[in-house]
């Protein structure tokens, strides 16, 4: 069975050592060892290594993405031209293995035109199939008018954006995730629970604001189930169309369903997998793993486990994906 996985990850170290230790400080990480720099050996690998990885899954294709923050740390020239460089090895990496890999773009967020350009550079250019945004920007999320372009381009594109969970801001870590023991408090904040709440805000503001009603062929991708997002969609009903019928042109649980796509990655148990399945449907579930902060064979073994039929499975394991991103020779840009 062909196998697609799309929220995979990779980081060039000498690339991340263009980041100053500074830099990653302020950005909120304690001694925990950031995302990219975790794993640095796998994540480093996009050859042979990683392969027989994937081969001893099963694994047909990874979608990569940086693993981390990058660009969105780094401000004007600099951050354009970390996320050029790290475009361009992305680019050649996915080129020796073009039937194993294909890439999700690493955009400049602090300078959103040049991050427009140069999503429009990385689909027309290097064959990139989408972008992979880590959270909020400078304390914003993509609703802010300041990334217009950016959605913009990418529903003109006609590729997704994977809206991937990022630190807090500090205020927000203080006040919902301090003075709790030992290291509990800062991984409440990421990934025991405010990674998905705030990546489900995310998508809530760009449907409350307005934003998908103006790009309406936009489209979304998140991760781990749907980052809560499946168990509220009635409330989400309930609670808001009152107000937003007076504006918007969809409920917001229509606007979700309409313009959002979930993985799996990192969310291997058949609880949440059942409330993603009744409240978007299979043909809006796309496999991933979440490499290598998980192993492809637990996600191999969930895949294998899931109690649909088998036309279902084949579209979660890589029908949804070919079609959404284009993946497959007949289905190219």
């Amino acid at each position: 069975m062909r196998i697609v996985a799309l929220e995979e990850h990779f980081a060039f170290p000498d690339l991340v050592s263009r980041i100053p230790a500074s830099t990653i400080a302020a950005w909120g990480w304690p001694e925990v060892t950031p995302p990219h720099l975790r794993h640095s050996e796998r994540l480093a690998d996009v050859g042979e290594k990683r392969l027989r990885d994937m081969d001893e899954a099963g694994v047909t294709v990874q979608v990569l993405s940086s693993a981390g923050a990058g660009a969105d740390l780094l401000h004007g020239a600099d951050g354009i031209t970390y996320a050029r460089d790290q475009n361009d090895r992305l680019a050649q990496c996915v080129g020796r293995f073009p039937d194993r890999f294909g890439g999700f773009a690493h955009l400049p967020m602090t300078s959103p035109d040049a991050a427009a350009d140069e999503l429009e550079r990385c689909i027309t250019e290097l064959g990139f199939r989408g972008a992979l945004i880590n959270g909020m920007t400078q304390g914003r999320f993509l609703d802010h008018p300041d990334f217009e372009p950016v959605l913009g381009r990418a529903e003109l594109l006609d590729v997704p954006i994977y809206l991937h969970p990022g630190l807090p801001p500090a205020a927000v870590r203080h006040a919902y995730y301090d003075d709790l023991p030992g290291q509990t408090g800062f991984l409440l904040s990421i990934s025991g629970w405010g990674w998905h709440a705030e990546t489900a805000l995310h998508v809530l503001r760009l449907v409350l604001s307005g934003r998908l009603d103006s790009h309406p062929r936009l489209k979304l991708i998140v991760g781990h189930m749907g980052e809560g997002l499946p168990a509220m969609l009635s409330r989400f009903e309930r609670v808001f169309t009152p107000v937003t019928s007076t504006y918007l042109s969809r409920t917001v649980s229509q606007t979700i369903r309409d313009q959002v796509w979930i993985t799996t990655s990192g969310m291997f148990d058949a609880a949440s997998f059942s409330a993603a399945l009744l409240a978007f449907g299979t043909d809006r579930i796309l496999f991933s793993v979440d490499y290598p902060y998980a192993p492809n064979l637990a996600g191999r073994r969930f895949l294998d486990s899931l109690a649909v039929c088998a036309t279902d499975k084949m579209k979660i394991a890589h029908g949804n994906a070919d079609g959404l991103l284009r993946l497959q020779a007949g289905l190219k840009r």
